[in-house]
């Protein structure tokens, strides 16, 4: 829609700048015939000339305005073209963050689960460790308990050897 709203546009201003150079070519070509051929003229035909010259000025310097006007838009349309294809990479480089931030996020999230297993795990190591150290320690008083006895009771018989488990 764009395009074809420029395209029309572009050949009216097309038409205008022929129809503008073929006005001052043939006030161009007058020009010269009255240079050529100086008559004198009664003072409106004198005004009609006079008039088409400040209209041929008139219309090389609308011309030039036009020109200048057509690099300003074609400018235009570049910059805007220029500041979407920005935005466009902006956008995919938000994208990719996002992305690459949500990965760093997941990863974190199952560091964080292992890292929460592995504690549990040594947490029941360490309950396990500290379950038998007080097997242990119930199984020495109850080693040195049976060994007092032993000693006492085989000290009583005569053997004097002492009895462990």
């Amino acid at each position: 829609m764009e395009i074809e709203r420029t395209t029309g546009s572009e050949d009216r201003w097309k038409g205008a700048i022929s129809n503008l150079t073929e006005m001052s070519s043939n006030l161009d070509s007058l020009q010269k015939l009255l240079l050529k051929k100086a008559v004198f003229v009664d003072d409106d035909t004198f005004a009609k000339a006079s008039l088409v010259s400040d209209q041929s000025r008139s219309i090389k310097v609308l011309e030039q305005r036009v020109e200048t006007l057509e690099r300003e838009l074609d400018a235009a349309i570049s910059a805007a073209a220029r500041a979407r294809a920005e935005k466009r990479q902006a956008e995919a480089g938000q994208k990719a963050a996002e992305l690459s931030a949500k990965e760093v996020t997941r990863e974190l999230e199952n560091t964080t689960r292992v890292f929460q297993l592995h504690m549990d795990e040594l947490r029941a190591k360490q309950e396990e460790i500290s379950k038998r150290d007080n097997e242990i320690k119930l199984l020495e008083a109850i080693i040195q308990t049976l060994g007092g006895k032993d000693s006492r009771s085989s000290s009583g018989n005569g053997s004097g050897k002492v009895h462990t488990a």
